[in-house]
C-alpha cells in the first residue's frame, strides 16, 4: 500500500486506495470522494425479536453519521473559505516552501506549471471547500473539495508535488 503524506506537515493526506487523475500537467491530482455512513451497523442474525420479547428498537445507542470517506480516513480538517487575495498570498508562501523540497526535473515541472494550476483553482475558488491535515498546519498543503455539476459526491484536488510517497 502507498500512503501520501504532506511534505511540510508530515500529515497523511491520501493513499493508493483512492485512485487519482492528473490535471494541469500532473501538478494537481483529482480524486473522487464518496459520502458513506459510519457507525450504526444493523446486523440481522436471523432471530425473530418479537418472538423473543424484543421490541422494534432494543435500546441500541448506535449513532449513524454520514461522512466523506477521504475526510474521515485522513482526518482532514475543514478551514474557512479563502477569497482570491488570501489564496494568492497562501500560494506565494506555499510555492516557496515546496520549491525547497524539489530539485531537477521535478522543480522545473513545478515552476513551469504552478501558475496554470493556481489559475485553475482560482477559477473555481467560490465553489471550493478547504481542508488541511490533522495537525492543522496552515502552511502545509491545502486540499480542495468541490462538487462537479450534478454530482452528489465531492471531488478533491491535491498539489501532487506537495505529497511524499510512503510505502507501508
Amino acid at each position: 500500500m502507498l500512503l501520501y503524506t504532506d511534505k511540510i506537515s508530515g500529515d497523511e493526506m491520501l493513499s493508493d486506495s483512492f485512485p487519482y487523475k492528473e490535471l494541469e500537467n500532473g501538478l494537481l491530482w483529482e480524486v473522487d470522494g464518496k459520502w458513506v455512513v459510519k457507525g450504526a451497523v444493523d446486523v440481522d442474525i436471523g432471530a425473530n425479536p418479537s418472538a423473543e420479547g424484543g421490541g422494534e428498537d432494543e435500546g441500541t445507542d448506535d449513532q449513524a453519521v454520514k461522512v466523506v470517506d477521504i475526510v474521515d480516513t485522513f482526518r482532514l480538517q475543514e478551514q474557512p473559505p479563502y477569497d482570491k487575495k488570501q489564496f494568492v498570498a497562501y500560494m506565494k508562501g506555499y510555492i516557496k516552501s515546496i520549491s525547497k523540497t524539489l530539485e531537477g526535473e521535478e522543480l522545473d515541472c513545478f515552476m513551469k506549471n504552478i501558475q496554470a494550476a493556481t489559475k485553475y483553482i482560482l477559477g473555481m475558488i467560490k465553489e471550493l471547500q478547504f481542508f488541511v491535515g490533522d495537525s492543522m498546519n496552515l502552511e502545509a498543503g491545502l486540499v480542495f473539495a468541490y462538487y462537479k455539476e450534478g454530482a452528489t459526491d465531492p471531488t478533491f484536488l491535491y498539489f501532487a508535488h506537495g505529497l511524499k510517497e510512503v510505502k507501508c
